[in-house]
């Protein structure tokens, strides 16, 4: 290798010592879709336990219905950013859809979570501010603020004792500062002590942005996320949210009743140099929050599978997250154990992700289940039956 590409030697030795174990996660092919949970894996029926498809509206006939429409009256692609090209109308109805279904004067779409992000963290943020954001932030939340300029400051995962003090050290510079929290975080599925937050933003004046990428649609009566759940949605100054995990497609948003979101459009680099959504995936998104807020059934259903698996995984001695929902993860020492147990469950016909150093919290590991309403209690029975013979193998 040339000294520009040394760098890779390292990561090079990692996947080959990766490899040594296990097949490498980065090359299980998906062959053929048959469901929201159900696939064929490197030539093998596989029962999809790691999609974040959580209301499971990837295969919603509506849905689809409007995708292709959209795709015969409008083509495949927008081919441009809507600053150069301008915004369809689906654009502008899936904004103002979402602001509705939140309650909010402004919104903004993003063509990904990620740049959701990215986009709006850069933009509302920059040198002489400060953002303080939980240690367990998505790595979009790191990126946006690396691209701020703004001076960065972590906080212990839901510390709140942390962020007072932090908060505290401030003093007046807290008019100029930014809290970033999720609402439910992705590898544990653990939620934000967002009430507590909340009272520390309201207390010394700073501004609170929560990623709500997986509790929308989870979490609260109308599915609005966590700040919905425990009643502080009015002290929330701007929600991120993705359309990749309960709305089944790609996207992102951001609302909020301050005009300066929609001011954001004219500085946001992610917004105004990336491609504007497809229109297909703008369709399916808004039949997807229509979905989202007329059938509660779907959210019964998530959450009457997600405490059945986490139940029963709890009661086979696994050590899990510390609540039921969509996000059941469970935790292991060594690297090693958690390949091993990986290969046993694809053997299974059991997909589900799986987070090694540095990924996982704490530089351990873990496997990560994600939950969706189209799970079947016959699948849940089958993705605890293969949990529990991995683990009666392993342990021979």
């Amino acid at each position: 290798m040339t000294p520009l590409l040394d760098k890779f030697r390292q990561l090079a030795d990692a996947r080959d010592a990766l490899m040594q174990l296990s097949q490498d996660p980065f090359r299980v092919t998906i062959e053929r879709i048959l469901s929201p949970t159900e696939a064929r894996v490197n030539g093998r029926p596989m029962i999809l336990a790691g999609t974040n498809n959580y209301l499971g509206l990837t295969f919603d006939p509506q849905c689809i219905e409007a995708a292709v429409q959209a795709v015969q009256e409008q083509g495949t692609g927008t081919t441009g950013s809507r600053m150069a090209n301008g915004s369809f109308s689906g654009h502008l109805a899936l904004e103002q859809e979402l602001a509705e279904f939140f309650g909010r004067r402004w919104s903004n779409v993003f063509s990904t979570g990620y740049q959701a992000n990215l986009g709006i963290i850069a933009a509302l943020t920059g040198q002489g501010d400060v953002i303080l954001i939980d240690a367990d932030c998505h790595a979009s939340i790191y990126d946006g603020c690396r691209m701020s300029g703004a001076e960065v400051i972590r906080f212990r995962h839901n510390d709140v004792a942390d962020l007072y003090k932090r908060l505290r050290r401030l003093g007046k510079r807290c008019a100029n500062t930014l809290i970033i929290v999720e609402g439910l975080y992705s590898m544990l599925g653990d939620r934000a002590a967002l009430a507590e937050i909340a009272a520390a933003k309201r207390a010394y004046g700073a501004y609170l942005l929560v990623d709500e990428a997986h509790s929308l649609g989870v979490l609260g009566e109308r599915g609005r996320g966590l700040s919905e759940e425990v009643g502080v949605e009015d002290s929330i100054d701007f929600i991120v949210g993705t359309f990749s995990k309960s709305l089944g497609a790609t996207g992102g948003f951001c609302v909020s009743d301050h005009p300066e979101v929609d001011l954001a459009r004219y500085v946001s680099r992610p917004y105004i140099f990336t491609a504007s959504p497809c229109p297909s995936v703008i369709a399916s998104t808004r039949v997807a929050l229509r979905k989202l807020r007329t059938e509660p059934a779907l959210r019964v259903r998530l959450w009457d599978n997600a405490r059945r698996l986490y139940d029963e995984l709890k009661g086979l001695g696994f050590r899990l997250g510390p609540d039921p929902g969509p996000i059941i993860a469970a935790r292991f020492g060594q690297k090693e154990e958690t390949i091993a147990f990986w290969n046993g469950l694809l053997q299974q016909g059991v997909y589900v992700n799986m987070i090694l150093p540095p990924a996982a919290p704490d530089g351990g590991s873990l496997l990560r289940c994600s939950v969706s309403a189209a799970h079947t209690p016959d699948q849940i029975d089958r993705i605890c039956g293969a949990f529990r013979s991995v683990k009666a193998a392993l342990e021979v």
